[in-house]
């Protein structure tokens, strides 16, 4: 699917040099608040070795949150911005590229699960797979007790076959190799009088000649208040 610069909200840029394209996400700043909190979180890494013994993996490195209470100064409202860099290497002679979607769940009132690998997520009956995103580019996230949502950093505009606007949280990347890289991107989370966190994804969709397959690499949950 063909992307259109125009359509990348908050300053997105997407470059391409071969086979790895590179995505950075909106220039915003947290601010000089004194409640401002930066939590540095740990680099993570998963492979997954498909059926047809193509080997995917997937890396992020970099990533960071800076958390402060929202302008509003309420318990229901935080705002978050988060930082972080993945990359996706393929490795067999099918590889035809894939996609790759980096995001957060974001929950209130739930316990996100503290394993790194792509099976872990949170307890309280949820099943640790990213529901389709929501809050795609919008910047603000609304939940209450109990619940989570998916919010996806891109926002990618291409027309669609009647002409029309489609969007997209997804990177295309041909080939063995794609990055994504996102900087000082904001989430507004309204609506949670509780206990709330945050917990970075990446998914990517992979496709070879003979195998379509998803990996996802989960980060490191932390609290935004």
């Amino acid at each position: 699917m063909r992307t259109s610069n125009k359509g990348l909200r908050r300053g997105l840029q997407v470059t391409s040099v071969g086979s790895v394209a590179a995505v950075a996400i909106g220039f915003f700043s947290a601010g000089a608040a004194n409640a401002d909190t930066f939590v540095p979180l740990p680099d993570g890494s998963i492979s997954k070795t498909l059926v047809d013994g193509t080997v995917v993996t997937v890396t992020r490195t970099g990533e960071s949150a800076t958390v402060s209470p929202s302008m509003g100064a309420t318990p229901l409202h935080r705002n978050v911005w988060v930082s972080g860099s993945a990359k996706v290497e393929i490795s067999g002679p099918n590889a035809e590229g894939g996609k790759i979607e980096p995001g957060y769940i974001v929950a209130c009132q739930l316990t996100l699960g503290g394993e790194a690998g792509a099976e872990s997520g949170m307890g309280a009956g949820w099943d640790g797979t990213p529901s389709e995103p929501s809050a795609g580019g919008t910047g603000n996230v609304s939940i209450g007790p109990g619940e989570a949502q998916a919010f996806s950093l891109l926002d990618l505009e291409a027309p669609d076959d009647f002409g029309g606007e489609s969007h997209s949280g997804e990177n295309s990347f041909t080939g063995n190799s794609g990055s994504v890289t996102w900087a000082d991107s904001t989430m507004g989370v309204e609506g949670c009088a509780g206990y709330a966190q945050a917990r970075s994804y990446v998914k990517v969709k992979v496709n070879t000649e003979n195998v379509s397959s998803t990996v996802t690499l989960w980060g490191q949950p932390f609290s935004i208040g």
